[in-house]
C-alpha cells in the first residue's frame, strides 16, 4: 500500500465532503470504497475522519443550511504558512473566503478561489498531515483543475505555489498542463472552456482509485449516486465521473497506469 507522511509544498493534500447527510454519505462511501470513519467530537464541530486501511484518506462535514452552500468536495493544497500563502493568492488575483483558521492540535486552513473562480483549500499540517494513501482503490490517484481561463489559472499557480508545469498538448480541441512535484505528475490543469456546461465554474475535481470502474460505477447507482460520465477508456487508464446521493461529484479512475 503507498504510503506518504507528507504532500511537497503547493500540492494537493487533503480532500473533504461537506454534506448535507452525514449518515447518508457514510454508508454511501463506506460500500463503495470500504472506508471507516470516526467523529473529531464535538470540539471539532462533529468533523469526521475518513480512513482507509486504517490511515486518513479524507474528511466529512454537516453542511448547515446557513453556509447556503451546496454539498461537495473541496482539494487543500499544502501550503507553509497559510497566511502568507493567502496574502500571495490575494496580491496575485484570488479572492479569499475568511481568515485562517487555526484547527487545534491538526494545522492551520484556508478556503479562497482563484482568478478563474475555482474553489480550493488550503492546509498547514501541524499534527494532522493530509491523506496519507495514495494509488490505491479508494484513496487519491490525481487531481485536476478545469479552468474557464487556462492561460490565467497557470500564471496564478506558478506564481502562488511555485509550480513547475509541463505541456501536455496544447490545441484548440486539448489544452492541458501537468504540475510536477519531485518528478511526479501529481495534478493536471484542463483549459473547460469548450466542455464547462454555460454558469458551471471552473472547479477542482479529483479521482479516487477503483479495483474495478465499471463495477464500482454500479454501485454508485445502487446506492443513490448518479453517473455523470460514464466509463471510458483512455489513455490515462479507465475514468468515470459521478456524483453522490445528495449531488457531490468525484471521478473514478483505474490503477493500471
Amino acid at each position: 500500500m503507498p504510503i506518504r507522511t507528507s504532500a511537497p509544498l503547493g500540492a494537493p493534500t487533503w480532500i473533504d465532503l461537506l454534506t448535507s447527510d452525514l449518515d447518508r454519505a457514510k454508508d454511501f462511501y463506506g460500500t463503495l470504497f470500504g472506508w471507516t470513519f470516526e467523529s473529531a467530537g464535538p470540539e471539532y464541530g462533529g468533523y469526521v475522519t475518513v480512513s482507509k486501511d486504517g490511515r486518513p484518506v479524507a474528511g466529512l462535514m454537516g453542511n448547515n443550511p446557513e453556509f447556503r452552500t451546496p454539498d461537495g468536495w473541496t482539494t487543500y493544497l499544502h501550503s507553509a504558512d497559510v497566511a502568507a500563502t493567502l496574502a500571495a493568492a490575494t496580491a496575485a488575483g484570488g479572492v479569499t473566503c475568511g481568515e485562517p483558521m487555526e484547527i487545534k492540535d491538526k494545522g492551520w486552513m484556508a478556503t479562497l478561489t482563484d482568478p478563474t473562480g475555482a474553489f480550493f483549500g488550503l492546509w498547514q499540517p501541524n499534527g494532522h498531515n493530509g491523506f496519507e494513501v495514495v494509488n490505491e482503490p479508494g484513496a487519491p490517484v490525481y487531481h485536476q483543475l478545469t479552468t474557464r481561463d487556462y492561460g490565467k489559472a497557470l500564471d496564478f499557480y506558478r506564481d502562488v505555489f511555485g509550480w513547475q508545469t509541463e505541456t501536455v498538448s496544447d490545441t484548440d480541441e486539448f489544452r492541458y498542463s501537468t504540475a510536477i512535484f519531485d518528478g511526479d505528475a501529481l495534478l493536471g490543469v484542463m483549459d473547460g472552456k469548450r466542455d464547462l456546461p454555460e454558469g458551471v465554474p471552473s472547479s477542482w475535481v479529483f479521482f479516487l482509485g477503483a479495483e474495478d470502474v465499471d463495477k464500482t460505477v454500479q454501485l454508485v447507482k445502487e446506492n443513490g449516486g448518479t453517473v455523470i460520465r460514464a466509463a471510458e477508456d483512455t489513455p490515462y487508464g479507465r475514468l468515470a465521473a459521478v456524483a453522490d446521493p445528495t449531488g457531490a461529484g468525484f471521478n473514478l479512475s483505474s490503477l493500471d497506469q
